[in-house]
């Protein structure tokens, strides 16, 4: 088998850890100096539960973290103030056990108190449950039928402006609580009653909706371990404690424990067209909003998978029980998720326990609760709201060219309602949509020595033809032609009416070139599927096979050549690389992407399988640590390998020349058969099998290195492609985990090949 061996250049790196949507930084917190999968020690109980002692500190943090939220939901929502408390212990446990994310944490969330609480002033409470419950059951359908995908193409424009319309909703409507004034539904009315609220202000109320509003601003940004404890448990406790130096404060009302706020939802007595729409709108947002905080906690705690069937499944089965019971509507909640894993969660036994604490708490500690005054509870909220409307997001809507969507969605939300709100947004990134289809940008450029350049920008589709007919028609007859396509969408009407006109011009004696320059960094619009000019070009029968190549050359020497000149010339005399890299033949694995490099720093050979033991790869170790002196040489598995998956499908030793190959890999098969420590940790951590097998692949491959001697230091890496990112083989705790920037191993060489990512994992010299 073939190897390709060529080098590439360590460019300067960022060398911070990798930030979640979230803000917290995406590695799994190391307990007691071990790897968080690292075998438990001895006794039947660490044997049964291996992650008890992690998932338990997990629930209490989740715990302290929920209960304020949940009450505060609930007043927003105008619904019995014990009703967020049941959600949660019904979030916590049904969702948890039943949802597709294993990490994520269910329960009432800020999303719905717009709509919950329009429903509760239409219909009343008992009728509202009965919606939650109908809700619950429209979503076991979705995951039933396998909607989930469908929710996910809603424009993030949409939704992210749908969030923060509800958060500033949210926020005017408590601020007259905060004021001393009462609670409304609505933007509209919350802004008209906001001067009244202010001219007459309760001060106690003030004061304690202020202390809230100031610990949760600062609280994060205090030194040391003291911000370990929520910052919403502190601002309401020290609100309620300051609270009782007033008389005149309204304090949260539950009349009775948990179990007297249980009760049997109501049939409608008029209005079930109202009902049912109601049920519709409550199981698209919340199956929305739970699968947006699935993914979010799949990026906190890469290797993690969600199933999203499942966890409609999950969502649907805890609204319903919600319902039935007397709750608040439930979904997947991202501040309790986030608190979850970043506490250390490894299963699901986290979110169980936690909804066990919060039942406890509400049934034995009522008199504690009843202490809470309104208007700390309504500061809480403020903040919740504020939160909702995320800087990131309205940078990430202009960047995309969506911030008119975003905008348009949140003043629907505040000024109209929620369900109208995100009619407007949806329609108006179709509009938006539409017009980029439309919206082409030809111009003709003429050079002083006769040739013509067309410069087409945007969209390039059936309905730009008449745009583009006119800038050809301009071109003259006879001269040379060079067309630029920085184009993010080429139709066939489009394509053929270019190419017809190409032959045309050709036929007066003119010649005609087109290049497509920076083809990798186009933005496309998600979820379009266009065929760029070289892709139409290989679908022509006269078109030579080399053709998309070459206009990728063509490329390179326009946009590229020129800027990486004096790079070159200065690698001309020779390489002195300071890494090798063994990885995959895969298209998908990049090595000088992988670890943010250029020409001249990492020696790179790539096969099928990554295999080390290869002659082709021998000869180019030994060249590597002897002629070139590389100290360091790493070996790359990756995701969804086709090496890995004819391993396991028996092609070693088959007729034909991939057969042959695997024959070098049957060792590696053989050890994990037998149970291979990587290969059980990888289990643990969710990947599949033949993931499982590319993980031992690359432990397997570093010892054949070591065996050969060469001197140089030895690396593990795999390249989860799902996720982009980069683990690191821990050959102390035979695990593949997340790069960390505090490792104790910096500056001991494998900095040269993971410049850019951090790490954990120790080197080992051969």
């Amino acid at each position: 088998m073939q190897t390709h061996s060529h080098s590439s250049n360590n460019s300067p790196a960022n060398t911070t850890s990798p930030v979640s949507a979230t803000g917290e930084h995406e590695h799994a917190p190391a307990e007691s100096g071990r790897g968080e999968h690292s075998p438990p020690p001895g006794g039947l109980v660490a044997r049964l539960f291996p992650h008890a002692r992690a998932d338990l500190s997990a629930s209490i943090v989740v715990f302290l973290v929920a209960v304020p939220l949940s009450l505060g939901i609930a007043v927003a929502s105008g619904a019995p103030i014990l009703a967020g408390l049941v959600a949660a212990v019904v979030g916590a446990v049904v969702a948890g056990l039943l949802g597709g994310s294993k990490l994520q944490v269910s329960g009432p969330a800020a999303g719905l108190t717009v709509i919950v609480a329009e429903l509760v002033n239409t219909f009343g409470w008992q009728v509202t449950t009965l919606i939650t419950a109908g809700a619950g059951v429209l979503q076991i359908v979705f995951g039933l039928t396998k909607l989930s995908r469908f929710a996910q193409a809603i424009p993030p424009a949409v939704v992210h402006g749908m969030l923060a319309g509800i958060g500033a909703t949210i926020a005017l409507g408590q601020l007259n609580v905060v004021f001393g004034g009462r609670a409304q539904t609505g933007g509209v009315n919350s802004i008209a009653a906001l001067p009244g609220a202010v001219a007459a202000v309760s001060w106690p109320a003030l004061l304690l909706g202020g202390i809230v509003i100031a610990i949760m601003l600062t609280w994060s940004k205090l030194p040391g371990k003291v911000t370990v404890v929520p910052a919403a448990l502190v601002a309401v406790v020290t609100a309620t404690v300051v609270s009782l130096a007033f008389a005149d404060v309204t304090r949260v009302e539950l009349g009775g424990s948990l179990l007297d706020a249980l009760s049997l939802p109501s049939l409608p007595e008029s209005n079930w067209g109202g009902v049912l729409v109601g049920m519709l709108t409550v199981a698209l947002i919340a199956s929305v909003e739970s699968l947006l905080s699935a993914v979010a906690v799949e990026r906190m705690r890469p290797g993690l998978r969600t199933d999203t069937d499942r966890e409609l499944l999950g969502q649907g089965a805890a609204n319903t029980v919600s319902g039935m019971i007397g709750g608040l509507p439930i979904t997947g909640v991202i501040v309790r998720s986030a608190a979850n894993v970043t506490a250390g969660a490894q299963t699901r036994a986290s979110a169980v326990l936690h909804g066990v604490w919060i039942a406890l708490f509400a049934i034995v500690l009522i008199g504690v609760i009843e202490l809470i005054p309104m208007a700390a509870l309504a500061g809480l909220l403020v903040m919740m709201g504020v939160g909702l409307v995320k800087p990131a997001d309205v940078r990430t809507a202009r960047e995309h060219g969506e911030l008119p969507v975003y905008a348009a969605t949140l003043a629907g939300v505040v000024f109209l309602n929620l369900l109208e709100g995100v009619v407007i947004g949806l329609v108006l990134a179709g509009l938006l949509l539409l017009w980029r289809a439309v919206r082409s940008r030809p111009h003709l450029e003429q050079a002083d020595d006769g040739s013509c350049e067309l410069v087409v920008e945007g969209s390039l589709s059936f309905l730009a033809v008449p745009r583009l007919s006119r800038e050809l028609a301009a071109v003259p007859h006879g001269c040379d032609v060079t067309v630029r396509l920085v184009t993010d969408y080429l139709d066939h009407a489009a394509y053929d009416h270019l190419l017809a006109w190409k032959a045309r011009h050709e036929g007066t004696g003119g010649t005609v070139t087109v290049i497509e320059p920076d083809q990798a960094r186009r933005s496309t619009p998600p979820g379009a599927r266009f065929l760029a000019w070289g892709e139409w070009q290989q679908k022509d029968a006269d078109r030579a096979a080399a053709g998309p190549l070459m206009a990728g050359v063509a490329a390179y020497h326009e946009n590229t050549s020129e800027a990486i000149r004096p790079t070159m010339t200065g690698l001309a005399e020779g390489q002195a690389p300071s890494a090798m890299m063994i990885t995959c033949a895969d298209s998908r694995v990049v090595p000088h992407v992988i670890t943010h490099s250029g020409p001249g720093d990492v020696f790179t050979v790539q096969n099928v399988g990554n295999l080390a033991c290869g002659p082709g790869t021998a000869a180019a170790v030994e060249f590597a640590t002897d002629s070139l002196g590389v100290p360091l040489v790493a070996v790359c598995g990756h995701s969804g390998c086709g090496a890995m998956k004819g391993l396991l499908a028996g092609a070693a030793g088959t007729d034909s020349a991939l057969g042959a190959w695997l024959l070098e890999a049957r060792p590696v098969l053989r050890a994990f058969e037998s149970g291979h420590p990587v290969a059980a940790a990888a289990e643990r951590d969710g990947f599949e099998r033949c993931d499982q097998l590319a993980m031992v692949n690359v432990a397997m491959q570093l010892d054949m290195l070591r065996a050969q001697e060469s001197g140089a230091e030895v690396l593990g890496l795999f390249y989860d492609i799902r996720t982009a990112r980069v683990l690191v083989l821990d050959e102390q705790e035979q695990r593949f985990v997340e790069p960390r920037p505090d490792s104790a191993v910096a500056g001991s060489g494998l900095d040269r090949i993971a410049a850019g990512h951090g790490h954990v994992a120790a080197t080992t010299p051969v």
